[in-house]
């Protein structure tokens, strides 16, 4: 057991203390938007962190920078997250956006589209169910079944955490052989089928129109965003953090908002036209 908590601890969001300690004006970073893909994790990077998954909402105006930035990218802006199309679907209703969903298992290159690719097949079921169990752990802990993976939310429990990933180590070592990956982040733990990741998704989606030939910009905020920043630098890209200097960043925003009132300031900046 103890391996495995060094593993995840490991996976720990890492901070690079010479990283730059602001973002640089648009201007600076995007050439022309007609260039450029925008990639954008949702929880605690587009969107402020709530008690809860499902109360996450959008703030006035974001609507209308994220429809406007569409437009002027001529379609190249995802979401990369976490969380299931339906999931991203439900809280930018009615908007449509493409994406790259549940770290990577689902995949949506045209907003007419519910879903173009699913690289995941659903977890087993008894699998799932001992994992499932965790939540009877503690009043608090969250249970969010999205097929492919299974995630275990603790803001409201946080003093269940350890308890929470001693009990996912030792089912991995009663099942050495499932095909599963721990996935810790921000009072979340989340268990998936290995082989996908966020950055397998972008590879992916950078291969197909809109975004195929274009810069990436990728901002995210948490350790899964992690395998995004390290493959930027392979695509031209750039990426940023939200609240901390992560490690091999261009940058970064200390709140959501931030990263909202930059995103607003490309569409101000007529010199990315």
């Amino acid at each position: 057991m103890k391996s495995e908590l060094a593993e995840l601890d490991q996976k720990r969001p890492m901070v690079d203390e010479e990283a730059p300690d602001a973002v640089p004006v648009p201007h600076a970073l995007v050439p022309h938007l007609g260039e450029t893909a925008i990639l954008l994790d949702i929880d605690g990077t587009l969107l402020d962190l709530m008690p809860t998954p499902r109360e996450v909402w959008v703030p006035p105006g974001l609507s209308e920078t994220l429809n406007r930035l569409t437009e002027r990218t001529s379609g190249a802006l995802a979401m990369v997250s976490g969380r299931s199309l339906n999931d991203i679907d439900l809280i930018f209703a009615p908007d449509v956006f493409r994406a790259v969903a549940g770290h990577g298992a689902e995949m949506r290159l045209s907003v007419g589209n519910e879903a173009d690719e699913v690289h995941a097949p659903p977890m087993d079921k008894e699998l799932k169910r001992r994992l499932a169990a965790i939540a009877k752990l503690s009043p608090g802990i969250l249970l969010e079944d999205k097929g492919y993976s299974l995630a275990l939310h603790y803001r409201l429990a946080p003093h269940a955490e350890k308890a929470i990933y001693e009990s996912v180590s030792l089912i991995r070592a009663d099942l050495p052989n499932a095909p599963i990956e721990v996935l810790p982040g921000k009072f979340v733990c989340e268990i998936k089928h290995a082989g996908f990741t966020k950055a397998t998704g972008v590879r992916e989606l950078m291969k197909h129109e809109p975004f195929k030939g274009r810069r990436p910009i990728f901002i995210g905020d948490d350790v899964t965003d992690e395998t995004v920043f390290a493959i930027m630098p392979d695509m031209n890209g750039l990426a940023f953090s939200v609240g901390r200097r992560a490690i091999g960043v261009n940058g970064h925003f200390d709140e959501p908002k931030d990263v909202r009132a930059f995103l607003a300031r490309l569409l101000d900046d007529t010199r990315l036209e």
